[in-house]
């Protein structure tokens, strides 16, 4: 039987395509800023650290000599910043072919905020996002079969919205509990801009997907002195060692929703998941049910344009 499992030799030939990466300066966003590159790809590291950035950039034109690659300043925790990215971004270029809502904030030791007031973790990796794309939803719309795909968690199976406590005013903080609720929120976020692509006859899709079980630095948030975190950050580190697959897998479930004709707009990726593990190579793969609630979705949208104050302008 032929391998037909989904790998870097399945990316086509990316020259003249554009392509944003939010979080491009490491882990999954700096390895598919890479492969996509090596595919001639213009990409956009989207990096709130410049100076890790311009070290990420540095990496890459060592592997990668003849890379289009440009860096644009861009905090997810602030509108302002957001408002100038989109404005930087669409000085310097008139087409999107693939927005990749890769950077996110997990598992937070204690509620921090961003500086708009939005609890951080809802307010980088639902609210952030939303705006971003709302203010470049103009260039996606002039780009033909443009992508917009928001990378989610197995964690979003657990979530839930509560939309009377978004920002945790009147609640106690869970770090895991606002993970979980802003990656489902993604998905939320995901399904609803599909419907309303089609519906407005636009000629883009909008992706989720979900790595998987990947050793990257994501418990670096949990060093916080107290120690219970620091329990949970040491159990958390030797699983994923144990179990957790490399970036480069968990890169293959963020490139093939990005880049395969294939793919269809509403649709979930994510590792085959052979013996109950996120772990292998991306395949079509189904959410969970509170997933695909429009209510929660419509409802959402509605909270999310009324906090950011971005209107999606879809005529």
């Amino acid at each position: 039987m032929p391998n037909t499992n989904w790998t870097t030799n399945n990316i086509p030939n990316l020259e003249n395509k554009v392509f944003i990466v939010t979080g491009a300066n490491a882990g999954l966003g700096f390895e598919a800023s890479k492969e996509l590159a090596r595919k001639a790809a213009s990409v956009i590291l989207a990096c709130r650290n410049m100076d890790k950035a311009n070290i990420a950039l540095t990496e890459l034109k060592e592997e990668i000599p003849n890379a289009s690659l440009d860096i644009i300043q861009l905090n997810l925790a602030s509108l302002k910043s957001i408002h100038q990215f989109a404005d930087e971004f669409k000085a310097k270029y008139d087409r999107l072919d693939v927005q990749l809502n890769n950077a996110g904030i997990m598992f937070l030791p204690e509620k921090r905020e961003t500086e708009d007031g939005f609890e951080l973790t809802f307010g980088t990796n639902v609210l952030g996002h939303f705006a971003l794309t709302g203010l470049l939803l103009d260039v996606l719309k002039a780009t033909p079969k443009s992508r917009v795909v928001n990378v989610s968690s197995f964690a979003h199976r657990s979530g839930q919205i509560d939309f009377d406590d978004l920002m945790f005013e009147n609640k106690a903080f869970h770090g895991g509990e606002a993970y979980a609720a802003s990656k489902l929120g993604g998905i939320l976020f995901t399904n609803e801009l599909q419907r309303r692509f089609e519906s407005n006859g636009f000629d883009c899709i909008s992706v989720s997907v979900d790595p998987g079980f990947v050793r990257t630095n994501w418990l670096r948030h949990q060093a916080s002195g107290n120690l219970l975190n620091e329990f949970i950050a040491f159990v958390g580190g030797i699983a994923t060692q144990a179990v957790g697959q490399s970036v480069e897998m968990g890169a293959l479930s963020l490139l093939r929703p990005a880049v395969d004709t294939v793919v269809k707009g509403g649709e979930f990726y994510s590792p085959e998941g052979k013996f109950h593990l996120p772990r292998g190579y991306p395949v079509l793969a189904e959410s969970s049910e509170a997933s695909h609630n429009e209510n929660d979705a419509k409802k959402l949208w509605e909270v999310a344009e009324k906090l950011t104050n971005v209107q999606f302008q879809f005529h």
